[in-house]
């Protein structure tokens, strides 16, 4: 796979002082700091194309360098690993990537990655905004605080997906390369990552959305006297829980549990005024929908409804 992603055609240093390698990293890939080993002298190597909005980078640096940087800010990037291994920390954890794996690093993470002598990667830099148009354009749900994608992958798991990045090198290094095909390509590398990788997108269509939130609605009405989480909402609705709040919003302009508190007060309502019902009193109908505060659930009574609940059922009994 390796010897397919960016030959010796796009070259732009080999041995080189590491330092020159960063410098020229942080003007075309993303801002960075590096840290040389107290011994030896490491000599490192790039390989460097634009293609479009992206930039592909093939880079070693020729020693245990360690690599850091506050976040990427307004960009993704895509590291593949191709030989040696690197060290990554991260959200409280560290993994020690080998051939064949994925780093996906958000535009908010902070890098700290400590490379082996042997290692070398190849380096996809997405622009946040690629990301966010190809959700638009697919009409897949974008959270409101933008797209996360989950940190480590197997390339092995995402089926096509190391074809197309050969292709991408492939049409990056040829002389007759075209803008629109390369834009067309960087499309499909949006869409792929979205598609195939683990995120807080929701890709669930608008029509589909709808029929996935009135399931939700179903099952909110169906069981309104168990604690309903919002875990149990998503999964139902195969989506992220930033995902769920998001469509919530869309549908209800209020969130998860502000909506199930709504359709029990209502319930609640319909039953205090019901004459058939069998409710004897405002504190057991309340308590029968997990109401155990009942100062609180008064108040949001009477917000909801103008009244407190006892002047409901008094009217019912008069």
């Amino acid at each position: 796979m390796d010897s397919c992603l960016l030959s010796d055609s796009s070259r732009v240093f080999e041995r080189a002082d590491p330092y020159a390698v960063s410098n020229y990293v942080n003007q075309h890939v993303g801002c960075h700091a590096i840290r040389l080993p107290t011994v030896g002298r490491p000599e490192a190597s790039l390989n460097h194309r634009k293609f479009a909005s992206l930039d592909l980078c093939r880079i070693s640096y020729g020693g245990s360098v360690r690599v850091t940087s506050p976040a990427l800010e307004t960009i993704y990037h895509l590291q593949v690993l191709l030989r040696g291994h690197c060290l990554w920390r991260g959200r409280g954890e560290e993994h020690y990537f080998s051939p064949g794996e994925l780093l996906l690093i958000n535009p908010d993470d902070p890098v700290d990655l400590t490379y082996s002598d042997d290692c070398e990667k190849f380096i996809v830099k997405l622009p946040s905004t690629l990301l966010d148009k190809t959700c638009r354009d697919s009409q897949w749900l974008r959270p409101a605080d933008g797209i996360r994608f989950a940190p480590r992958h197997n390339l092995q798991q995402l089926e096509g997906f190391t074809g197309l990045l050969q292709l991408v090198c492939s049409e990056a290094e040829s002389a007759q390369t075209v803008a629109q095909v390369q834009e067309q390509y960087t499309r499909i590398i949006a869409t792929k990552l979205l598609a195939l990788l683990s995120s807080n997108v929701s890709r669930v269509l608008p029509g589909q959305g709808d029929a996935s939130f009135e399931r939700i609605v179903q099952f909110i009405e169906d069981n309104l006297k168990q604690d309903i989480s919002v875990e149990q909402l998503a999964q139902l609705a195969h989506s992220s829980p930033r995902s769920l709040y998001a469509l919530f919003e869309r549908h209800t302009g209020t969130t998860p549990k502000g909506f199930i508190r709504q359709k029990k007060l209502e319930q609640i309502r319909a039953s205090l005024s019901d004459p058939a019902s069998r409710v004897r009193n405002v504190t057991e109908v309340a308590l029968d929908y997990g109401f155990l505060h009942l100062g609180r659930f008064s108040e949001s009574y009477k917000s909801a409804f103008g009244e407190l609940p006892s002047d409901t059922l008094r009217r019912r009994e008069s």
